[in-house]
C-alpha cells in the first residue's frame, strides 16, 4: 500500500470511499451517519490544494482510503479519515495517520487532534489504541471548541463525541 497526495481527478472517488465507509454505521443504529453525504468536491479540493488531502492506494493506484486535515491551534487536526470496507482491518487507517503525523512534524506542529464518536468501536476506542487521549473540556483549545460547536449544529451530538489528541 502506498500513500500519496490526492489528485484533483480522484476527488469523486474519495466521495465514494466516504459513502462506503459510512455504511457500517447503519448496523449501530446510526442511519443518519450512514446516509450523510460526503464532503463536497469543493471542500475536498480546498484540502487538496492546501496539500492536506492524502490517499492510500491499491495495486492499481486507485484510492481505497483518504485523510484530510488542517492546522488548528498548533496541531494537525484530522478532519476526516475514511477507509473503504474492502481495505479495512489492514492497517490502512493507521498508515494514513502515521503519514499525517510525519507531515505535521515537518510543519513543526506538536500533535494530531481529531473529534470522533466515543462509543463506535472503530472510532474513539481505535484511536486510543493508536496513542490518542481523550481531552477534557478544560483542555479543549479555542479551535477545537469551534469544531465541536459546528458538529453540534449539524446534529452529531445526538451520539456521544469526544476530542482526542496524540502528541508527536
Amino acid at each position: 500500500m502506498r500513500i500519496r497526495p490526492a489528485t484533483a481527478a480522484e476527488l469523486p472517488a474519495l466521495q465514494d470511499v466516504e459513502r462506503a465507509a459510512g455504511l457500517p454505521f447503519r448496523d449501530l443504529g446510526m442511519p443518519e451517519i450512514a446516509d450523510d453525504e460526503p464532503p463536497a468536491l469543493a471542500v475536498l479540493e480546498r484540502y487538496r490544494a492546501a496539500g492536506r488531502c492524502w490517499v492510500a492506494v491499491d495495486e492499481r493506484d486507485d484510492p481505497v482510503a483518504y485523510l484530510v486535515a488542517e492546522p488548528v491551534d498548533g496541531a494537525l487536526h484530522i478532519e476526516q479519515v475514511s477507509v473503504h470496507p474492502r481495505a479495512a482491518r489492514r492497517g490502512v487507517g493507521r498508515a494514513l495517520l502515521a503519514y499525517a503525523a510525519d507531515r505535521a512534524r515537518e510543519e513543526g506542529l506538536a500533535a494530531l487532534t481529531l473529534t470522533t464518536f466515543a462509543e463506535v468501536p472503530w472510532n474513539a476506542p481505535y484511536y486510543a489504541r493508536l496513542g490518542f487521549r481523550t481531552l477534557t473540556e478544560a483542555e479543549l483549545t479555542p479551535g477545537l471548541r469551534e469544531i465541536r460547536a459546528t458538529e453540534a449544529e449539524h446534529g452529531l451530538d445526538r451520539w456521544p463525541r469526544v476530542c482526542m489528541r496524540a502528541p508527536l
